[in-house]
């Protein structure tokens, strides 16, 4: 009888912010694997507002309902954490079409960098289809309501971040 090798997947991002976007496609890929791994990435050529401790504790905070969901964060190839992490499973979000034509390109880059990686593409619920952690940065920037967008801690984490 052959042991049950878990279904780890892995949902890289920048999360600057988490949104709830991201939590719609959490909370469902939760249901779907094993274990969630969000896997915040450094990424300093983006230059993130958010510094990557504030990103990992606020993603903790928003998956802590969660059981089978971990955090970290990770500045190196992704094909590289995941093996570290033993997973072999991409979770990725596609808001519109225009999102596919880069996550096809990035999926294949990834199989060519390690041929046992599969990318799982959710789309996320209708609510959630228009927000962007760009579009939360600009609205909490210009001291808008980003209230319907991202979990609460995240509002006051920006708030503090945008008036300081």
């Amino acid at each position: 009888m052959s042991a049950h090798r878990e279904n780890i997947a892995v949902y890289p991002g920048t999360f600057d912010p988490i949104t709830n976007g991201h939590f719609d496609l959490i909370e469902r890929g939760a249901r779907m694997f094993d274990k969630v791994v969000i896997a915040v990435a450094a990424s300093p050529g983006k230059h993130p507002s958010l510094d990557l401790d504030t990103r990992i504790a606020l993603a903790q905070s928003v998956c802590a309902s969660l059981p089978n969901v971990s955090v970290i964060g990770f500045s190196t190839l992704l094909t590289t954490m995941m093996h570290e992490q033993g997973a072999t499973i991409i979770l990725r979000g596609l808001r519109a079409v225009s999102d596919f034509e880069y996550e096809l390109q990035l999926a294949n880059m990834n199989r060519a960098q390690n041929p046992e990686l599969e990318s799982v593409f959710l789309t996320p619920a209708v609510e959630n289809s228009y927000i962007s952690s760009t579009i939360v940065r600009e609205i909490a920037k210009l001291g808008g309501d980003i209230s319907p967008l991202v979990h609460p801690q995240v509002a006051e984490a920006l708030r503090k971040h945008y008036t300081t």
